[in-house]
């Protein structure tokens, strides 16, 4: 069995306050999101959601053309550190495109090769990465000019790092979360995370007191 499913997780606190759905989920299966390149084996999404745990509303126009991502309700949400350490990387240049649902996915599904061949910067979009303790936690799919934070800066768990938005490989505003134990992520092994000692499962609504 390779070292990346045997690795003790980091404990870390959630990323946000508020409400966020569980999606693509370590707990339900390894590798999360279908595949262990670039160190995504135990990768977490979360998606914001309403108070009453929805995205936003699925219309006939939502099934055959992309939507802007403000109509989500969690596009520009805060997201903050979940651990304490140094930032040794950002990336805040990325346009925040259109979310795609219904048709418009699988159009843009078929793009996503041409993504991969581009390398990890291409799928985080706007990112940051956190090191802590010899292990590099990454947030992806930020919000484009949102980051509050440079490489080289000590952060403390819960410090805002930007925001919550919809750039590199992401069909609508959310948060990607991974570890690994290398900065560069095509050549890093995968680490399981633990928040607060839980991996929680897909479709679980995760709520943080702000």
């Amino acid at each position: 069995m390779e070292r990346d499913l045997l690795a003790a997780p980091l404990e870390v606190r959630y990323p946000f306050a508020g409400r966020w759905l569980v999606q693509n989920s370590p707990a339900d299966r390894v590798p999360s999101h279908g595949t262990a390149v670039f160190a995504t084996s135990f990768a977490i999404d979360f998606v914001p959601v309403d108070a009453a745990g929805r995205t936003a509303p699925v219309r006939l126009g939502s099934l055959v053309r992309s939507e802007p991502p403000e109509r989500f309700p969690g596009f520009g949400r805060d997201v903050l550190a979940p651990v304490r350490g140094v930032v040794i990387a950002t990336h805040d240049a990325e346009h925040d495109h259109h979310a795609h649902r219904g048709l418009p996915s699988i159009g843009y599904a078929l793009t996503q090769p041409r993504r991969v061949r581009a390398g990890w910067p291409s799928l985080a979009g706007n990112h940051v990465l956190i090191e802590s303790g010899g292990i590099v936690v990454a947030l992806c799919h930020l919000q484009r000019g949102s980051l509050r934070v440079r490489p080289g800066q000590e952060v403390e768990a819960g410090d805002v790092l930007g925001r919550c938005g919809n750039s590199g490989n992401s069909t609508e505003p959310h948060l990607h979360v991974q570890a690994f134990d290398n900065p560069d992520p095509s050549a890093a092994r995968a680490v399981p995370l633990s928040f607060g000692g839980v991996v929680p499962r897909n479709r679980q609504i995760i709520d943080v007191a702000a």
